[in-house]
């Protein structure tokens, strides 16, 4: 599915779902710039990160934002199991080492996150630097609101860090309620996130039965 955004003509942005073949590699440095100050401490230094996530994408568990063609925006998701960043254990101590991987898989369970039924979760939204503010981070959002909708989930699920403001008015903007704050001082230093708000988004249905009464 593709919704052009702005209009047909020079400098329409488009939302598609799954990632563009080929476009790997930005969707992973897109994502690194990002959450790396939050993966970092699991996946430094950027030159194995960035082709790390590159290399062990779930191309189809994303909504891609795109402007006359090239990436400038995406959202990941977790449906059935799989989300956009993968990686097995295995794959992360080929790639560190098994001494240091270790200590990494265990940074890296601190960021699982397992839905109930019914629930689609989330799994970060990136937007390239110059283009934030128009909108962009908004229709990425509907798009996968879409996914969930099509996939008759109940909500949308996200967690956002206390050091991120500026998404979390994102987020309250475009339906998204504050559940639950977790204070996790004791990550301050080593993520450089003191707390994380679990936000919740209902969905309507959009199926046979029709809507759904959130």
């Amino acid at each position: 599915m593709e919704l052009d955004a702005t209009g047909p003509g020079p400098g329409a942005v488009t939302v598609q779902r799954g990632v563009p073949a080929g476009a790997e590699r930005q969707v992973a440095e897109l994502y690194w710039g990002a959450f790396g100050r939050k993966l970092g401490p699991a996946l430094n230094p950027p030159d194995k990160a960035v082709p790390f996530i590159a290399a062990h994408l779930n191309a189809d568990r994303a909504v891609c934002a795109l402007l006359d063609g090239q990436l400038i925006g995406l959202a990941g998701y977790q449906l059935d199991g799989r989300a956009l960043t993968g990686g097995s254990a295995s794959a992360v101590l080929d790639t560190y080492g098994h001494l240091r991987g270790l200590h990494r898989l265990l940074l890296l369970a601190l960021f699982e996150r397992h839905p109930t039924p019914g629930q689609l979760i989330m799994d970060g939204i990136a937007v390239d630097p110059g283009m934030r503010g128009r909108g962009i981070g908004s229709l990425l959002l509907e798009g996968v609101a879409a996914v969930a909708a099509e996939q008759d989930c109940r909500e949308i699920r996200l967690d956002v860090i206390d050091t991120n403001p500026r998404a979390r008015a994102l987020y309250e903007r475009r339906g998204f309620t504050a559940v639950r704050t977790e204070h996790t001082p004791y990550l301050r230093r080593l993520l450089g996130f003191g707390a994380v708000t679990t936000m919740h988004r209902p969905v309507a249905a959009t199926g046979p039965g029709g809507p759904r009464t959130p």
